[in-house]
């Protein structure tokens, strides 16, 4: 079996294909795997794969079953394999740099501790601008993408331990997958990654970025045009984060703070004009609590770092950002409600 099986998912997404594809066929290291998941695609992506990359895994489902689905879908093939083995998920609007799978495959045995590793993901049209270099966690249960919209510079040159991974191109040890479980199917998409991250926290397992794994990546090219129901899973998935994996003592620590999000959370979504959107994200949330509870009680049951650890790692000064994009609620954030 190979070391790495690089997990791609498509829907409809035939004119990214030849890039993202092409792009492993370079990469430096070879003792990997590509399965694409095809999602129910109706653009002919699947005859397109089998016709010009005959090496890919082609899983063609017939309905599309979202991110969390159809990754799954690809998760069942290589699941099985040794512990130590890599799996890594990456969006199919990338360009992966020819040492990106080198140097995932070298961090993997620089940091025998880290269960997953972040890509260091660059805008597509603008390579020296940053999309993400992982993000950090919140005290009250939101996250902050790391490096977003910045000049690429000395600051993000160097690995550091970062509290999760974009799912967009992360790698993650099997063994450990198998420890926490693998995306939750609930989610759908958006926020699936940020769940995992967190689970892999109360495990105690460390997520290292890795600044030489380049990934470049056409930011919400995928999802562009559906804003709306991006809206509506992010803000419902973000109950499923929080709810799901904040131990209680921080959640009562920081009441007062999560409370106070939440109200301006609901007043930014009706001036950016997705608000019955968001109501119904959250009500979609609360309809599905007992589920969620029944989800914690199994991930609190079996986490092993303290309230005190976790804290550590969270991210405290967050007001200020995002104090300032709720004051200037942009129309043009999401698509307006009709």
């Amino acid at each position: 079996m190979p070391e790495i099986s690089v997990i791609i998912l498509n829907w409809n997404g035939k004119h990214f294909l030849e890039t993202c594809l092409t792009a492993l066929r370079r990469q430096t290291f070879q003792d990997f795997e590509t399965i694409l998941v095809d999602n129910g695609s109706e653009d002919g992506s699947a005859e397109y794969v089998r016709s010009h990359f005959p090496e890919v895994r082609l899983v063609p489902l017939t309905e599309n079953r979202g991110f969390t689905g159809g990754n799954i879908a690809g998760w069942e093939l290589v699941r099985r394999g040794p512990a130590d083995g890599l799996i890594v998920l990456l969006n199919n609007d990338t360009e992966a740099h020819p040492g990106w799978l080198e140097e995932i495959h070298k961090a993997s045995g620089t940091y025998p501790h880290a269960g997953t590793f972040a890509s260091k993901m660059m805008m597509f049209d603008d390579r020296n601008r940053i999309e993400n270099c992982g993000f950090s966690m919140s005290t009250i249960g939101f996250t902050i993408d790391l490096g977003r919209g910045e000049t690429d510079s000395p600051t993000w040159s160097e690995p550091r331990q970062v509290f999760g991974a974009c799912a967009g191109a992360a790698a993650y040890r099997r063994g450990v997958l198998e420890d926490v479980g693998f995306l939750d199917d609930d989610f759908f998409m958006t926020s699936e990654d940020v769940d995992l991250s967190f689970r892999m926290q109360l495990r105690g397992y460390e997520c290292w970025m890795i600044p030489q794994a380049i990934v470049y990546h056409r930011y919400r090219g995928a999802m562009s045009k559906f804003p709306s129901r991006q809206a509506f899973f992010t803000h419902r998935n973000s109950e499923f984060v929080y709810f799901k994996n904040m131990p209680a003592g921080l959640m009562l620590s920081h009441l007062p703070a999560r409370i106070a999000y939440e109200l301006a959370a609901t007043v930014y979504s009706f001036r950016a004009g997705y608000g019955k959107t968001f109501v119904r994200a959250k009500m979609d949330a609360l309809r599905q609590m007992a589920d969620i509870v029944r989800k914690r009680k199994q991930i609190q049951e079996r986490r092993t770092i303290s309230n005190a650890q976790l804290h550590m790692r969270m991210q405290n000064k967050w007001v200020r950002s995002k104090w300032k994009k709720l004051l200037s609620a942009r129309r043009d954030t999401f698509q307006a409600e009709g």
